[in-house]
């Protein structure tokens, strides 16, 4: 896509970057042709960082997530967060730990995919049930919790289960980041409208709850992955622009 901007255009163009540190490039679609719109969703972004309580930091750490995750893989704005989370602070370590805990959205799919399978069968699992026992007993001395999803699992692949809770396991022995960041990254993951994962928006809103997470911090964390509707415009402009040109 390539436009000129003129030079009132390009004012706001420097402008923006001088506040944002970064311009995309759909971004000049916009200004051409809704200038408007462009200003009252940059405001409307702006407003939540501004009343938000959540540090630039955190907000970093939850963009470079989103933008990782296996439902969005947006290269162009990993790229953009990854820079500005080392200028807010983070450690490379830091942000690998978050591609760490985006490398196991996946699991949702067997959560969500058991809990039906256990619907639909109708009946109780046929496994080792003190193996499934001792299995579900580890886990709920690392995380306090014994999840349904998990007991069925260690009853149908028990071998499966373990490994995933070995994986967990040094997960969190490996911890960087505080549980509340953690968790928050995970409630972003869960809640990014590439992903909505309701249950389990529920049970990482209930663990950032018990980590000393406040109601605004968590309304913070849905306004900031609801702005990756703007990713619409990504390819979208530029392929109006140059469709439209070629007409």
């Amino acid at each position: 896509m390539s436009i000129t901007l003129s030079p009132d255009e390009e004012r706001f163009k420097e402008a923006y970057i001088r506040s944002r540190g970064y311009w995309v490039e759909f971004n000049d679609g916009l200004l051409r042709h809704n200038p408007r719109w462009l200003r009252a969703h940059l405001a409307y972004a702006d407003t939540i960082q501004e009343e938000g309580p959540l540090g630039e930091r955190i907000r970093e750490l939850i963009f470079v997530a989103v933008d990782a995750s296996t439902t969005h893989l947006y290269t162009r704005g990993l790229e953009i967060h990854i820079r500005k989370a080392l200028a807010a602070n983070c450690s490379a370590a830091d942000l690998i730990e978050v591609l760490l805990i985006s490398a196991v959205q996946g699991l949702d799919s067997v959560v969500a995919g058991v809990a039906i399978l256990a619907e639909e069968a109708g009946r109780d699992f046929e496994g080792d049930g003190e193996i499934a026992t001792a299995l579900l007993d580890r886990y709920a001395s690392i995380f306090g919790d014994r999840p349904d999803w998990l007991s069925h699992v260690a009853l149908l692949a028990p071998g499966y289960a373990r490994a995933l809770i070995d994986l967990a396991e040094i997960a969190e022995a490996d911890a960087g980041l505080t549980p509340r960041e953690r968790t928050l990254v995970r409630l972003a993951l869960a809640a990014s409208p590439t992903h909505l994962n309701r249950e389990a928006m529920r049970t990482e809103t209930r663990h950032a709850l018990d980590a000393g997470a406040s109601p605004a911090e968590i309304l913070e964390v849905f306004q900031l992955v609801g702005l990756l509707g703007m990713h619409a415009c990504v390819d979208g402009i530029p392929a109006v622009i140059a469709a439209a040109g070629k007409g």
